[in-house]
């Protein structure tokens, strides 16, 4: 087993507190994403998990045993880096076999070992390049299979695809996914990237300053987000929050937002915040109807081939919405935008959080 449970822990930087007694048990064999914004966290967590930052306080255990005071070596985990972190002056076959430098294996096992592992990366016919002669995607696939030659327990995968291009981070965040249901290992994976988190994880673990705000499925933070930062950080494009005021009589309310009140089956605070996806705000042909709808001028138009998005001016936000992909409305023309109620997402204006 190699689940991994992490027990109020908590990092300091002298006086500064980074992470704030965190709770987690990820499952043996689960793939587990942490995301949020640049200095929240996440890939503290990940390097007290690897060993390569201490722990304050609090306890890290993987596969039952605590790991607080164990070196990295001694914790049977394999960390992937931004960077890579392959050796220009070595082969890939070399740069792969370095994994296995203290394993007590015999020169025929270890390259056995590193060619069964090149099989599965696709990386067979490039044993014997250099790095200088791979692309970037290649070369994290170098980084990847120097990890797996040692069999780990647990995969820590650190920002590994923030330095490619947009086609090739599409690639490997499918070959990660397919490596991951090929041998169902333990994987923690840290990336401010919220399409490799929905794409990539079983559960997303979202982090704000040091806490953890939410963790669950992908749709599940989705469609329902505990809390603002988590609707607008889960879902591209994000969320549209606007400022509604309620008034509530009998266990229902009434939402003073747009052209027509719309009527709310629970009591509701007076100042709530509305999210609505761009995917479910849409401009409205002449005449049609919503639950909710909203008055504008459309600001920018944005053609993205299967769909449109248009930013609309309207309740004095920018908001964005969907618009038909072959005939959008005009930069500067008046629109309606709708959305139904079941797209709709309330919050406590003060709190953030979900109502």
């Amino acid at each position: 087993m190699a689940g991994i449970a992490i027990d109020k822990l908590v990092k300091r930087y002298g006086a500064t507190q980074v992470v704030h007694g965190i709770d987690l048990d990820i499952q043996d064999g689960e793939f587990v994403v942490f995301v949020g914004p640049s200095g929240c966290g996440k890939s503290t967590t990940l390097r007290m998990i690897a060993g390569l930052e201490e722990i304050n306080d609090g306890t890290i255990s993987i596969g039952g045993r605590v790991v607080n005071r164990l070196e990295p070596k001694e914790r049977n985990i394999a960390m992937v880096f931004q960077n890579y972190a392959i050796y220009p002056h070595m082969s890939v076959a070399e740069n792969i076999a370095f994994g296995l430098y203290t394993s007590q294996l015999d020169k025929a096992a270890k390259r056995k070992r590193v060619e069964e592992v090149a099989e599965v990366l696709g990386l067979t016919k490039l044993l014997e390049r250099r790095p200088s002669a791979l692309s970037g995607g290649q070369r994290q696939r170098v980084a990847i299979g120097r990890a797996m030659v040692r069999d780990p327990a647990v995969f820590l995968f650190d920002e590994p695809l923030s330095n490619l291009d947009a086609q090739l981070r599409a690639q490997m965040r499918l070959e990660i996914k397919r490596l991951h249901q090929r041998l169902r290992t333990t994987i923690v994976f840290v990336t401010h990237d919220q399409v490799e988190a929905m794409t990539l994880a079983d559960r997303i673990v979202v982090m704000r300053d040091g806490h953890i705000l939410q963790v669950g499925a992908p749709m599940e933070l989705y469609e329902k987000p505990a809390d603002v930062f988590t609707a607008r950080f889960i879902g591209s494009p994000t969320m549209n929050i606007v400022p509604a005021k309620a008034t509530a009589e009998a266990g229902r309310s009434t939402l003073q937002i747009g052209e027509v009140p719309l009527a709310w089956s629970a009591a509701l605070p007076a100042d709530v915040l509305v999210g609505v996806r761009p995917q479910e705000l849409r401009v409205l042909e002449q005449g049609e109807s919503a639950d909710l709808i909203l008055s504008g001028t459309v600001a920018v138009v944005e053609p993205l081939g299967p769909e449109t998005f248009v930013h609309v001016e309207a309740e004095g936000s920018l908001l964005l919405a969907s618009a038909p992909a072959k005939s959008p409305p005009a930069v500067g023309s008046a629109v309606r935008l709708g959305a139904p109620a079941s797209g709709l997402r309330l919050f406590d204006a003060k709190s953030e959080r979900a109502l």
